[in-house]
């Protein structure tokens, strides 16, 4: 439990927002809403829709798909590359990328990048503590 109670106080600033945080690729595919409610259909956090499978191509919980390789510069697992998912508002407000890329922009980037170490890279164990 406690360990889930410090998880959930890394992103108490990403759902204090009253807008929804959006993600898009830098072709500006939708990839889903960072901070919607798990029933949402747009919501990365919902494990049956579009942006929240792991079985989705275009899914950043993919790990053999486009956005969710780790070896892909465009997704937020590649620790490498600052180019993963934009995260904007729907008034195009910009803030930062989203990516385990400490120098992306994202203010939680650190603290994305110890889950993914902590759970070895599984994504749907980072999806699962992510999400609750």
């Amino acid at each position: 439990k406690m360990k889930k109670l410090i998880l959930l106080l890394l992103f108490i600033p990403l759902f204090s927002f009253s807008q929804e945080l959006l993600l898009f690729s830098d072709d500006n595919k939708f990839l889903g809403c960072l901070n919607c409610s798990e029933y949402s259909s747009e919501s990365i956090c919902n494990k049956y829709g579009t942006y929240g499978s792991k079985y989705n191509s275009e899914s950043i919980w993919n790990q053999y798909g486009t956005y969710g390789s780790k070896y892909n510069s465009e997704s937020p697992w590649n620790e490498y590359s600052s180019d993963g998912p934009k995260i904007v508002d729907k008034d195009g407000n910009y803030y930062g990328r989203f990516s385990i890329n400490t120098y992306s922009g994202y203010s939680n980037s650190d603290s994305l990048k110890k889950i993914y170490e902590y759970f070895d890279g599984d994504l749907e164990k980072i999806r699962d503590s992510f999400c609750e």
